[in-house]
């Protein structure tokens, strides 16, 4: 069996006619090179079959140029349009994304043993979207060099930046459209009790309504999964004495809530109840649904997390940064 050949980085700038430097400076993402000797490296590389051996680079740099991403709750369809524009933003600076998915029920044991994993790729960074992490472990990333940022989700680690939403603003607008839709008897659905999401964003209802006269109607927990949205439902509508409006703390949630309200217990929305969201997910704008909701900004959420890893990345002089993005109201048919 005959082997295939590997061609050598100084075969190429020999066709090239430049130097081997040149000629690693253009497979080098970020690096300088002007555009001519680029295309001169280009054509002989295609025509040689060279191919950049990321693990040799890996070994020479110290850097791997890969960011490891842990999410879960994946079904939620606000975290593959998060997923989404990171890769696209991290391609950008010459990064790659390895992606892990976590359950979302691990206990913090199993995320530390989940997180080693991730360790052992050498990444550059971590992004850890919904998911948490001991002390311990945050103090063995900032050991090794690795700097942590988590996404939507506001945990006071030391050396661990964050970025999340405005969530208590959030949930102050989400009580404030259903004051003003003419809704009294105001319920909220739950995600997972102990989300700094979850606990922000009930605040914010809680506090908005106790200055507008009210209280809170009742509340049920539906742990951010489509099913045991349709549970909570059940159990706030199933009555006769029943919420006239209903906060839930994400979309994917309340698109089943809508769901269970319309296809089970016969009830219109907005008519009978007005349904509020949280995150503006693509689906809430289908006409099905026109859910009314409050926008977490993505974008600019996944560009200040880049930044922030970026400049960690780099070693510059960055102390642990706590960003809280905005958030705004989208008016739809539910309310």
């Amino acid at each position: 069996m005959s082997q295939i050949k590997t061609v050598t980085l100084s075969e190429v700038a020999q066709l090239a006619q430049v130097s081997t430097s040149a000629v690693s400076r253009t497979f080098t993402p970020g690096a300088s090179v002007a555009p001519a000797t680029r295309e001169k490296v280009m054509q002989a590389a295609r025509k040689l079959g060279y191919r950049p051996n990321a693990i040799a680079r890996t070994l020479t740099t110290k850097r791997s140029r890969i960011i490891g991403v842990v999410v879960s709750y994946l079904q939620n369809q606000f975290y593959p349009v998060v997923i989404e524009k990171l890769s696209q933003a991290l391609q950008r600076h010459g990064y790659h994304v390895l992606l892990f998915i976590s359950d979302g029920h691990e206990t913090g044991a199993d995320v530390d043993d989940q997180l080693m994993d991730v360790m052992q790729y050498q990444v550059d960074g971590l992004v850890l979207a919904s998911v948490t992490l001991s002390s311990a472990l945050a103090q063995g990333c900032q050991a090794a060099g690795v700097p942590v940022v988590l996404f939507n989700r506001v945990v006071p680690l030391e050396g661990v930046h964050a970025v999340a939403s405005d969530n208590v603003a959030g949930g102050r607008m989400a009580a404030q459209a259903l004051i003003e839709a003419g809704c009294r008897k105001i319920a909220y659905i739950a995600g997972l009790e102990d989300a700094s999401t979850q606990i922000e964003r009930e605040q914010g209802l809680i506090a908005r309504l106790q200055e507008a006269g009210l209280s809170l109607f009742a509340r049920a927990s539906g742990d951010y999964s489509y099913q045991g949205a349709c549970n909570a439902a059940r159990t706030l509508f199933g009555g006769k004495n029943r919420p006239d409006g209903v906060f839930v703390a994400n979309d994917h949630m309340a698109l089943a809530v809508m769901d269970t309200l319309r296809s089970e217990l016969n009830l219109r929305i907005p008519e009978d109840v007005a349904v509020i969201g949280f995150d503006n997910v693509p689906q809430s704008a289908w006409p099905a649904y026109a859910l009314t909701t409050i926008e977490q900004d993505a974008t600019g959420m996944v560009d200040a997390t880049v930044e922030v890893l970026m400049k960690s990345v780099n070693q510059s002089d960055l102390s642990v940064c706590r960003i809280v993005k905005p958030v705004r109201l989208i008016r739809r048919g539910s309310i």
